[in-house]
């Protein structure tokens, strides 16, 4: 009996990170949204937030020698590159239009990382889950907008849907890595990545005022750096449609923060939409998932 609780305790770990996790990429967004307005670009953001990521990062190395090591350096480029790209794509959306579109734009990745799941880490989800993620997308569609949100393509939606696609990618490699390679390590990838794809978007003038500063260092970078630590590691214990569920509260959280700090208003669809998303999320997740024989084993934390 012992041996099942010990599981069980261990997956409401990761659940927790993981719902942690969208609370912080829910306040990073709606932070991001009005340090744009500050006078911040995309690319400066962008760059702010994988510098804090990578110093902190080396600051951990520096205290805990051993903690960076890289095995799969392939996977670990490849999770880099996918990575800096979306989050960069990321902050061009949330720069063009407003955070609750960009959000649910960009959190659409984990429907495509359920796809790919399926055919590079053999993750088949149960019917349950399909329903349960299938419930949370309907809420977080009824929170950002009642439906009527726009879905015009223009460059700002471009965007967030681009940086979905990237993003099912490098999800997918950060569930395969965590095989062999610690959260740590992945995340530094992902911040050198973000780095050598971020520096060129960041040559224009740069804002002056010390409290933008403060807003984009402390507010943008330091929830990001919590947030993208705590799904990395939960990825470790989590089938990739499982985590997708849980990520789908994001756009909510997103919507809420943006409520708080941007002065936006929930109607009552939205109340609904918010009571849809958790419904999801318990339901699917309760009910867990299934592996493929020869499906991937062995993960480490």
């Amino acid at each position: 009996m012992i041996q099942p609780l010990t599981h069980w305790g261990r997956h409401i770990g990761v659940r927790s990170q993981l719902f942690l996790s969208g609370v912080l990429f829910g306040l990073m967004a709606a932070l991001a949204r009005i340090a744009a307005k500050g006078g911040f670009s995309a690319g400066q953001l962008s760059l702010v937030r994988f510098a804090v990521g990578a110093g902190l990062m080396l600051a951990l190395f520096a205290v805990r020698p051993g903690t960076y090591a890289p095995v799969n350096r392939r996977l670990l480029l490849t999770r880099g590159a996918l990575g800096g790209l979306a989050a960069c794509l990321y902050f061009v959306a949330l720069s063009r239009i407003a955070a609750g579109e960009a959000t649910l734009l960009n959190n659409t990745f984990p429907l495509v990382a359920t796809a790919f799941a399926f055919f590079t880490l053999r993750e088949r989800p149960t019917v349950h889950l399909a329903i349960g993620l299938a419930i949370a997308s309907v809420g977080v569609f009824l929170v950002l907008g009642g439906g009527t949100t726009s879905f015009r393509l223009g460059w700002g939606q471009l965007a967030g849907i681009s940086s979905a696609l990237l993003g099912a990618g490098a999800v997918t490699a950060i569930r395969a890595l965590r095989a062999t390679d610690n959260a740590p390590t992945i995340f530094f990838a992902f911040c050198l990545g973000g780095l050598l794809i971020s520096w060129p978007f960041a040559l224009g003038p740069w804002p002056m005022h010390w409290g933008l500063w403060v807003l984009a260092l402390v507010g943008v970078g330091g929830t990001s750096f919590g947030a993208q630590l705590l799904m990395t590691h939960a990825y470790g214990g989590l089938s990739v449609p499982e985590a997708a569920i849980w990520q789908q509260l994001t756009p909510a959280m997103s919507y809420l923060w943006a409520l708080a700090l941007l002065n936006e208003r929930l109607a009552a669809v939205g109340v609904i939409g918010v009571i849809l998303g958790a419904a999801g999320v318990a339901y699917g997740s309760g009910l867990g998932t299934r592996r493929v024989e020869g499906g991937t084993t062995g993960l480490r934390t």
